[in-house]
């Protein structure tokens, strides 16, 4: 059985960052709220900056820079993927469409048959 591991913030330093991100999230929030008066440029500036701020002090902190290495390496990852071909995606999408009409055709038979049978031969509901 595969066992999890839950990541914590272990550092002083990191819950104070990570603290100080969520209060400038608030911060920027209740900002944008603050400044409806001052007109819609101010309030998305404020909201923007104060969002930005807080993506600044998350990625120093140590979480932050495990995310940043976990992006790059999904982005090395995604380099490697080979991608069909033009000519192969529609072939496989083609057969994925004539595949789902067969079996809308053996189902609805199927159906058919089996209502046939319950209805007309064993119940005779049908005339």
């Amino acid at each position: 059985m595969a066992t999890s591991q839950v990541e914590t913030v272990s550092s002083g330093s990191d819950k104070a960052k990570l603290a100080v991100v969520g209060l400038l999230v608030v911060a920027a929030v209740a900002g944008f709220y603050l400044l409806g008066k001052q007109g819609a440029w101010v309030q998305w500036a404020a909201l923007l900056a104060g969002l930005a701020l807080a993506a600044g002090v998350f990625l120093v902190s140590e979480p932050g820079r495990q995310l940043l290495a976990f992006s790059r390496d999904a982005w090395r990852e995604v380099k490697k993927v080979v991608w069909p071909s033009r000519k192969e995606t529609v072939q496989m999408t083609g057969y994925v469409f004539a595949f789902v009409v067969i079996m809308a055709l053996f189902l609805w038979l199927t159906d058919k048959t089996l209502e046939w049978v319950l209805y007309g031969l064993i119940l005779g509901w049908r005339n």
